[in-house]
């Protein structure tokens, strides 16, 4: 039989499990033993939270590649590539690992269903083991307690901002939320909690559940901001304060960068306080507040797709203000919190520029946003028959100084990050 490429693997993995998402750790957890993946005897950073995870996870992933060890990091969704989802020492995993993971997987789980994500979940781990980085780091998909990545005990935990998002699976409130995402803690393993307003449920479990030491930001870890720069401190190995120095401000929000640091300093990594202004500087992932530019036009990219993470985008947008328009281009999840997003947003862009995702059946039509624009009094909107088509009206209608801001998903994202990335002149479908 002729072997499978990485796109037909995936094309099957879809295909196999008649659900996208089916939380629960037994059906993973019996193929995972079956390939002996459960313990690997490596120290683990477990990353659960609404928001952040990603940027958390690259803060990691940066600082034990300064130290001069090695990481593997496993994270979703990718943008444009399935490898990104598992890398060594920041380097994506060739297909032909990816693939030869796969297929021992599929080979191990006999008549055992498994997911989209337990599978890539199981990849990650087969290749870690293959790799033996100096420290794992995994980016639980949804929630924690239920979630694939959680058949392995953490060495660190950290919860990063916790907002309404994902409701019918994880619950209608932040406390209920919380509780799912506090199903990664363990007793007596070290929690670094990036919440500058955690949840009661989440304070009260750490504390019943005896998960220690427990790192809160606003408390254990500080963040000041001066204006262009932010002040932070940690606590060291021993448990003493220790002062960062100033971090220049940039794409990463200041309480993920704090939770990357303290989870290093928790694992026994070292934190150079002299390189870490360079380090930070690079370790911002795509599509996180990225600044790019195409025709002389500043574009920012961003996959803000829940009220909590637009609120932010644009907090970031007011401290960056552009000497033209702000532009934006949008299209987002039908089962996310439309409103809220927008409103969000609202008074915040100048122009809107919205699509149609046609071969995406969970996106929201264009039509339907510009409606719920219309009650807001955000009635400077256009509508195109897809993504492409949007940058392009954008682009057309665009001036030097104005800002393209794009977000509302990965989907859109990485539909739109190639068309900056290559700058070259682009024809799409016209708005309507």
């Amino acid at each position: 039989m002729t072997e499978r490429s990485l796109a037909q693997w995936l094309q099957r993995l879809e295909a196999i499990h008649p659900r996208e998402v089916e939380l629960g750790l037994d059906r993973v957890a019996t193929v995972a033993q079956a390939l002996e993946l459960m313990d690997l005897d490596i120290p683990v950073v477990t990353v659960a939270g609404t928001n952040g995870k990603g940027s958390t996870v690259a803060v990691i992933d940066a600082l034990v590649g300064s130290a001069g060890r090695t990481a593997g990091t496993y994270t979703s969704p990718h943008l444009l590539r399935f490898n990104e989802r598992i890398r060594i020492a920041g380097a994506e995993v060739a297909d032909a690992e990816i693939i030869e993971a796969f297929a021992a997987i599929d080979a191990a789980r006999g008549e055992v269903s498994l997911t989209y994500f337990e599978f890539a979940t199981l990849a990650a781990l087969y290749l870690f083991r293959r790799h033996r980085p100096d420290v794992i780091v995994l980016e639980v998909g949804l929630g924690g307690r239920l979630d694939a990545v959680n058949i392995v005990d953490p060495t660190v935990c950290v919860i990063t901002g916790i907002a309404l998002d994902h409701q019918d699976w994880l619950g209608n409130s932040r406390d209920q939320i919380a509780l799912e995402k506090a199903g990664i803690l363990r007793p007596g393993v070290p929690v670094v909690v990036a919440d500058e307003n955690p949840p009661p449920a989440l304070l009260r479990r750490i504390e019943k559940l005896g998960a220690a030491p427990a790192i809160m930001l606003g408390q254990e870890m500080t963040v000041e901001g001066d204006g262009d720069h932010w002040h932070m401190t940690v606590r060291d190995d021993a448990g003493r304060s220790r002062v960062l120095p100033p971090i220049p401000r940039g794409p990463l929000l200041p309480a993920n960068v704090c939770a990357g640091i303290q989870a290093c300093l928790l694992l026994g990594f070292e934190v150079d306080d002299s390189k870490l202004p360079g380090v930070l500087a690079g370790a911002a992932p795509a599509g996180r507040r990225q600044r790019l530019r195409v025709n002389g036009l500043d574009c920012l990219l961003d996959v803000a797709h829940n009220p909590s993470a637009v609120e932010k985008l644009v907090e970031y947008l007011v401290a960056t203000s552009c000497n033209g328009e702000t532009f934006a281009i949008f299209s987002a999840m039908a089962d996310k919190d439309l409103q809220g997003m927008l409103e969000g947003a609202a008074g915040h862009m100048d122009r809107w520029f919205l699509a149609d995702q046609p071969e995406n059946p969970r996106a929201a039509g264009a039509a339907a946003v510009a409606a719920i624009l219309d009650g807001m009094g955000e009635g400077n909107w256009s509508v195109s028959a897809d993504l492409p088509g949007a940058f392009a009206a954008a682009r057309a209608a665009a001036r030097a100084g104005d800002r393209l801001v794009v977000f509302g998903s990965f989907y859109t994202v990485a539909a739109i990050l190639p068309l900056v990335e290559s700058g070259s002149s682009f024809e799409g479908v016209p708005p309507r």
